[in-house]
């Protein structure tokens, strides 16, 4: 049997527009596999960033830890435990004071046994819990003139004194170069003769 031209034409369109339509079909099917895809990376990347957002908020408030164990607390007396110490706390930094008279005969600047003993507790607390911070060590006298130690004035007998507790300190095991010396000679007094004659141990907050 002969088809027409016309029929053959038909049955052409026919089959075109049924490929075509398959086509689309798959092109559609195709792009919907890809924004699955799409969606699928997008939620993984975002639940990858706040993960690690939620590690860098973990470190920093480790960190903050951290620092803040280290830093001198006000209120706390870390050095009252050892005889002869009175201790001052600010936020900024500790100061242990130790009366000249428990350290050093009068007008001298050698260490008395007893005071090699507190010492030692000082320089024991300053290892274990002021590592790597900045001390300062102080020499304070009182306003007598100087009459028979054989130191040119006071400001000389206080640099003497404050160093020697620092060189006792650093024989105890306190690194050197994380102490200061200074002297304030009798500038500044604490009311009476006997607590302006001092040593301050001033551990730096970091």
């Amino acid at each position: 049997m002969r088809m027409s031209w016309r029929t053959t034409l038909g049955c052409l369109m026919i089959a075109g527009a049924a490929a075509l339509t398959g086509c689309d079909q798959d092109k559609t099917d195709e792009k919907a596999l890809l924004m699955d895809e799409v969606n699928t990376l997008r939620t993984a990347l975002k639940d990858e960033n706040a993960a690690h957002r939620q590690e860098v908020a973990e470190l920093r408030e480790e960190l903050r830890g951290l620092k803040q164990s280290n830093e001198p607390q006000a209120g706390a007396n870390p050095f009252d435990s050892i005889p002869g110490v009175t201790t001052q706390v600010t936020d900024k930094q500790i100061t242990a004071s130790i009366a000249s008279d428990l350290l050093f005969d009068s007008g001298s600047t050698r260490l008395k046994a007893a005071a090699k003993r507190s010492l030692d507790q000082v320089a024991s607390l300053l290892k274990a819990d002021y590592s790597g911070q900045y001390v300062l060590i102080a020499g304070h006298t009182d306003s007598d003139p100087i009459r028979k130690s054989g130191h040119k004035t006071n400001w000389h007998l206080g640099f003497e004194r404050g160093f020697a507790v620092s060189e006792y300190l650093i024989s105890r095991g306190v690194p050197a170069d994380r102490i200061g010396i200074e002297s304030y000679g009798p500038h500044r007094g604490k009311g009476s003769k006997a607590k302006s004659r001092r040593v301050d141990i001033i551990v730096v907050a970091g």
